[in-house]
């Protein structure tokens, strides 16, 4: 199983902090928010290699990180060739980018890389693989406001999903899905299928909502907390949780 880390936004709504920096490498609770998801990642015995997805922008500064960082398992750095938020290719166009550069045929564990959190992605993992299928993560989230502005997930008593809503107005239920997928080997093809009939947007999700009415998938409700740093008060409210965090523990 390889990981898939997404991370070429330009991230503008952290402007000026990341207009020249990339969003990934912000530190939170002293160390990076990129590293907070590979350390763990690269203790897992079944993944064989980290892959990072940076646009030409910030290319050079995942290149010196990589130069810098002392992982166990394969650091793969990839460039997509954009340049600015105009031109970006897209959460989902990225993933088929990695793919197809690097021939991927094995599952793919592909994370948001802005984001940050406090369970373990093994579990995950292991959720994926007694399913036998891809997988998405999923959280309650109890703001009608916070789930508009969000992938929203309908699913039955078995954890089947039936459907997933990005940014609804009349949210289906209140669990919101956050930016962590398992997608098996078999169900990578798809994936060139979806961006030809038009699944390029942005939200990763939209790949997530593609897939589920094509193939089967199952949500892993998350055993923690994820923050999604999104703007200044995000990066800010995550700072104080991890800086509480690490007085207690010196683990990632």
């Amino acid at each position: 199983m390889k990981t898939l880390i997404l991370a070429a936004g330009y991230a503008t709504r952290l402007y000026p902090l990341t207009k020249n920096f990339p969003k990934p490498l912000l530190t939170i609770g002293g160390h990076t928010i990129l590293d907070r998801l590979v350390a763990q990642l690269d203790k897992l015995d079944i993944v064989t290699e980290h892959i990072v997805v940076s646009n030409a922008t910030f290319h050079q500064h995942f290149e010196d990180w990589k130069t810098a960082s002392d992982y166990q398992k394969t650091v793969t750095v990839l460039n997509d060739g954009t340049t600015s938020n105009e031109n970006r290719l897209g959460a989902v166009t990225d993933i088929l980018f990695a793919i197809q550069q690097l021939n991927i045929n094995e599952d793919l564990l592909v994370l948001a890389g802005d984001n940050v959190v406090t369970f373990s992605f093994a579990d995950f993992v292991q959720f994926a693989q007694s399913k036998g299928t891809s997988c998405i993560t999923c959280h309650e989230e109890s703001s009608l406001e916070s789930l508009k502005k969000t992938g929203v997930l309908k699913m039955d008593e078995h954890q089947l999903v039936e459907a997933i809503y990005e940014k609804p107005e009349v949210p289906p239920s209140h669990w919101a899905v956050p930016p962590f997928y398992y997608y098996t080997a078999a169900d990578l093809p798809l994936i060139q299928t979806a961006v030809e009939q038009g699944c390029h947007y942005d939200a990763p999700g939209n790949l997530a909502a593609w897939l589920c009415q094509r193939s089967t998938v199952y949500a892993w409700p998350i055993n923690g907390k994820r923050y999604d740093i999104g703007d200044l008060a995000a990066y800010e409210f995550a700072q104080k949780e991890f800086e509480e965090l690490v007085k207690t523990s010196d683990e990632l």
